[in-house]
């Protein structure tokens, strides 16, 4: 249902919109809409502390008015205006029945938008990863035992391949019994790759645990 306001460059009519606007943010609804930028044309300046309502409501719009036209004006005299109510009526009935032709201050977002958005979220994430952190690991991987083949295990390990993760040098120490493990260096970007699940979703999974009997980090430092 339409609302109407007139005189609200009087008290009286700001004594209309205060009451309105008891417990809403904005005249119609949730949002900001055409409605508002109505109203907000028709009150000349801020109501006083008397129209507490009012008031929040006006700087409200305002706000989301110069967020729009962030551009700084020189100033603009309108001689008449708020003087004339007579002539106000007729202006606000032209209004409704050109709603067509008004200014669409918050239209709905462009392809051009859009695009814009995606392109800025993009560029956000991936200047992130630019800064995300990165740690250089030592981890021991045993096998089973002394028959297990090394080099189809050494295999199986860098066979893992995920974004943020680097293998690097391996060298295979003796631990007795004619068994040996292996010992390997990776580097890890912290915010892509975590060794807990590295171990456990991956190197501990089959068919890698065919030949991996368990993973131990020796050493984890950030770089």
């Amino acid at each position: 249902m339409a609302v109407t306001f007139s005189d609200l460059h009087t008290g009286e009519g700001l004594k209309a919109l205060e009451s309105h606007l008891a417990g809403k943010t904005y005249v119609s609804g949730d949002v900001i809409s055409k409605d508002d930028i109505k109203v907000f044309a028709a009150v000349p300046s801020k109501p006083g502390a008397e129209f507490p309502n009012a008031a929040r409501w006006y700087e409200t719009v305002a706000a989301a008015v110069a967020s729009r036209f962030p551009g700084k004006g020189v100033g603009v005299n309108l001689p008449g205006a708020g003087s004339a109510p007579a002539a106000a009526a007729p202006a606000a009935d032209a209004a409704k029945d050109d709603d067509d032709d008004d200014l669409d201050l918050f239209g709905d977002e462009t392809e051009e938008d859009k695009k814009a958005a995606d392109e800025r979220a993009a560029a956000k994430a991936s200047a992130k990863k630019k800064e995300s952190g990165k740690s250089s690991v030592l981890m021991d991987v045993k096998p089973w035992d002394d028959e297990t083949d090394m080099k189809k295990l050494e295999e199986a390990v860098r066979s893992v391949q995920m974004e943020g993760l680097t293998w690097g040098a391996s060298k295979l120490v003796p631990v007795g019994y004619g068994i040996k493990k292996m010992t390997i260096m990776l580097t890890i970007v912290d915010d892509l790759v975590s060794v807990d699940s590295l171990i456990e979703d991956h190197l501990q999974e089959a068919p890698i645990n065919e030949y991996v009997q368990s993973c131990d980090i020796v050493a984890f430092n950030k770089i």
